[in-house]
């Protein structure tokens, strides 16, 4: 049987340098401020974030609570970070990437990839399409927080 991976890379220019928008986005405690999906993140090790460092995610997509650990795989600050989980139906690599836009600001890229089991895997197609939507929706909703100044950060 043919494992359907599941890989969406969505992006956006914040009018913001890619320091403030790295430092706000790539805090995981800040993602339910602008996930529309992630209701709550519980550090398992101290902040800040580093490599190795342990967050519980509870989320809820496709009508499903998911709960699961992301670690820190890679962290160069300001420019990339990249958590992965390996619990649940759905081992996932998020990778976030910031860098100077040619027009001003930061541009700021959002991927996930991984290989659901189950009967995620039967679903890959359309979660894929809901993850594209949802990270399309949560990229915009980060713009809006960080450009109207509505973050803490």
């Amino acid at each position: 049987m043919v494992c359907m991976s599941v890989d969406v890379l969505v992006e956006t220019t914040i009018n913001r340098s890619p320091a403030e928008v790295a430092a706000y986005a790539g805090d995981p405690g800040n993602a339910p401020a602008w996930y529309a999906n992630i209701k709550s993140v519980d550090w398992q090790t101290e902040p800040p974030v580093e490599v190795g460092s342990r967050m519980d995610f509870v989320a809820q997509f496709l009508g499903r609570r998911l709960a699961y650990t992301y670690e820190v795989a890679e962290w160069v600050p300001g420019e990339r970070l990249v958590m992965r989980t390996a619990d649940g139906p759905f081992p996932m690599e998020t990778t976030y990437t910031w860098e100077p836009a040619r027009e001003g600001g930061t541009r700021m890229t959002l991927r996930n990839r991984g290989v659901p089991s189950g009967f995620s895997r039967v679903a890959g197609p359309v979660m894929e399409l809901a993850m594209r939507r949802a990270t399309t929706k949560d990229l915009a909703r980060l713009k809006r927080l960080l450009e109207s100044g509505e973050t803490s950060g």
